[in-house]
């Protein structure tokens, strides 16, 4: 009888495990399959997009007012390699013509200069806000009066044998968890000592304005953190900038078209059904059918009258 008793509760506290390991098996797989496929679409926008095409919506963001949005996308089309001359003279103006409205006359001023350096005839037209074209002409003729600085006496650019500059840095993670800061780090190779600022831009999801702020900087390295109230599920954006003592970008790592991910996976939100809390009872409860039925069935019929079980079930 003992025996008998013993064996049939071995049964089903098996059975019991069983349902539990393979209710907990069918939950994982569902939160970290998502988890995986946010993370492997990391990268944000293709890097082939051309810089004409950023340059059109520059110029539609600076329509719309969203002045800060135009100078990211802006800034993202002057890092970008193989721009023609035309190019990064519209690039430039439209910068000249967004940091003018926000009344930052230092970068809209380097700005216009560096349009200069490339055409050095180059005037707005006729047609345009008669306040940017006075911010030009004030601008020019500073220029002028400064020795046209980045023009050789041939009239064309100074030739410059300056390297590139490059951001090293990578993600600290492929995913984080929602409210946590991330801590960011890198360096830039620099053989010119250009870079007098570096900047990061970061974003809650993939749509939207990218907040800023400028990073720690010394000897080539920088460091930093994107605020724990920014990380928040599905993802998070970001891209590191350079800049130069003119407040125009010289190298970046990512940008406002294809910023950096991180993964911020949201917590498992089950159904009641689907979590393994709930077959803990359910399972208890079967495994006391399965013992008193296979208690009764092998006891004879004189043995059921005579004997008492008690089973107590506890969570």
């Amino acid at each position: 009888m003992r025996f008998r008793l013993f064996a049939a509760l071995t049964v089903a506290s098996l059975s019991l495990a069983t349902v539990t390991a393979v209710t907990d098996a069918e939950a994982r797989p569902r939160r970290s399959g998502k988890q995986t496929r946010i993370a492997q679409t990391g990268g944000g926008a293709s890097k082939s997009t051309n810089v004409q095409s950023l340059v059109l919506k520059a110029r539609e963001m600076f329509d719309d007012q969203r002045y800060e949005e135009s100078i990211q996308t802006l800034s993202g089309a002057l890092v970008r390699p193989g721009s023609k001359p035309a190019e990064r003279i519209e690039i430039y103006k439209l910068l000249a013509f967004n940091y003018i409205t926000l009344a930052k006359s230092d970068e809209a001023d380097s700005a216009a200069r560096a349009i200069f350096v490339l055409d050095e005839a180059f005037e707005l037209p006729k047609s345009e806000s008669p306040r940017f074209r006075e911010f030009f002409e004030k601008s020019k003729k500073a220029w002028v009066d400064e020795g046209k600085p980045g023009v050789e006496q041939t009239g064309g650019p100074v030739a410059t044998t300056d390297k590139p500059i490059s951001i090293k840095h990578a993600p600290p993670a492929a995913q984080v968890a929602p409210g946590s800061v991330v801590k960011l780090e890198g360096s830039i190779d620099d053989p010119e000592v250009r870079v007098t600022k570096v900047e990061l831009y970061f974003r809650s999801g993939a749509k939207g304005k990218f907040s800023q702020k400028t990073l720690a900087f010394a000897m080539g390295a920088f460091r930093g953190e994107i605020p724990a109230a920014s990380v928040v599920p599905p993802l998070l954006e970001y891209y590191v900038q350079a800049v130069d003592k003119g407040g125009l970008p010289v190298a970046s790592r990512g940008d406002s078209e294809a910023p950096l991910r991180i993964a911020v996976p949201e917590e498992t939100s089950l159904m009641w059904y689907e979590h393994p809390g709930f077959w803990v009872p359910v399972g208890l409860a079967v495994t006391a059918g399965v013992v008193l039925g296979a208690v009764f069935g092998t006891m004879s019929s004189g043995e059921a009258q005579q004997s008492t079980i008690r089973v107590s079930v506890r969570e």
